[in-house]
């Protein structure tokens, strides 16, 4: 799963892609084709499962992580951002929300609503034409064969084509299975799930007036917000030791890195749940799509654990934090043994018996 980072230019893109895939670039160079990396996934429920059971090792789950060209007139006109968009999963879109004389704005000055509905609009219209387009064809293409298949798609094009007339992303339009498969291979950007970040000033890290008004304003878009103050981001990922990380936190009031809070946006984006495994001396978190059944889980962490599985024993995060070990939450009952059909949920721990 890949999640894609993208905004207008001078927004912040390279300082977060940086504190994501923990590597460094040249601000100041142009992204002509995608940086990708990995990103390790924060997870303070990890941290809560290394101090319970004392591994030797503990692994993060990780995701792909892509830094797309800016979009400006040139990215536009050429379309090249586009094709990058639709190789994505989801996009996080880094907005800025701060003032810094010393840095340009594209558009003269700092508006994030206006920045926001710019790059919504964007994509948008870049879906009404390719529909469009496609329209085009069909209707070129009516009197061969496959007229019936075509009637279909032409069916489901043109309800696309009023819902986006309505300046709605398809990422509101609910499609049946059928209509899934039709679509499956065209390039339309607005289904994506998108994460938008506001870059502020250090000065509004306790300050959410501006943060709630643009969840308000665009509520109707299925769209997830966040904020953060990247400049201070970078300053934490600076220090040596976790400790001095917290302090630093703590002494700025803050509950948790925006990495921490973008880890776990992200994984909802992507449609995705954690579930963790104890095995041995090493503890370690997985992701599979939410919805998935214990089968594959189990093949997420090795295919013959899904060729051979008997069953699973599944213990919830929940009750662990509250008992203190796992000795006690199955003294207090609480202990669960699943077969096949179990949908895992997301915080499972989950130790699976199998044979090969």
């Amino acid at each position: 799963m890949k999640i894609g980072i993208i905004g207008l230019p001078q927004t912040g893109k390279k300082t977060l892609f940086g504190l994501l895939t923990e590597s460094r670039h040249d601000k100041d160079a142009d992204v002509k084709r995608p940086l990708t990396g990995i990103a390790r996934i924060r997870e303070p429920r990890l941290d809560l499962l290394v101090d319970v059971y004392k591994p030797k090792k503990y692994q993060q789950a990780r995701i792909e992580v892509a830094l797309l060209e800016t979009i400006e007139k040139d990215s536009i006109s050429s379309g090249k951002i586009f094709k990058d968009i639709f190789d994505m999963d989801a996009i996080c879109h880094v907005v800025r929300a701060f003032g810094d004389d010393t840095i340009y704005h594209v558009n003269g000055e700092v508006n994030p609503e206006r920045d926001i509905k710019t790059i919504n609009d964007e994509l948008i219209m870049h879906d009404s034409i390719f529909i469009e387009k496609r329209l085009e064809r069909i209707e070129n293409d009516k009197t061969k064969s496959n007229s019936d298949i075509l009637a279909k798609e032409k069916i489901l094009l043109l309800k696309l084509k009023e819902h986006l007339e309505k300046e709605l992303p398809l990422r509101l339009f609910k499609l049946e299975q059928e209509e899934k498969k039709i679509l499956t291979s065209y390039p339309l950007l607005s289904f994506k799930e998108v994460v938008t970040l506001l870059n502020i000033n250090e000065n509004d890290l306790k300050d959410e007036t501006l943060l709630k008004k643009l969840q308000n304003k665009f509520a109707s878009d299925k769209q997830l917000f966040m904020q953060a103050c990247l400049k201070i981001e970078a300053e934490i990922a600076s220090l040596d030791s976790d400790q001095e990380r917290s302090e630093f936190l703590r002494d700025l009031g803050i509950g948790e890195s925006a990495l921490e809070c973008l880890s776990r946006i992200s994984i909802q984006a992507l449609g995705l749940i954690s579930f963790f495994t104890v095995v041995s001396s090493e503890v370690r978190q997985w992701t599979i799509k939410a919805g998935s059944n214990i089968l594959d889980a189990a093949g997420a962490i090795h295919k013959d654990m899904q060729r051979g599985f008997i069953r699973a024993e599944i213990i919830k995060f929940a009750d662990l934090k509250q008992l203190g070990s796992e000795e006690a939450v199955k003294a207090a009952g609480k202990f669960c043994l699943k077969g096949k059909d179990y949908i895992v949920e997301d915080g499972d721990i989950i130790k699976v018996r199998f044979s090969v």
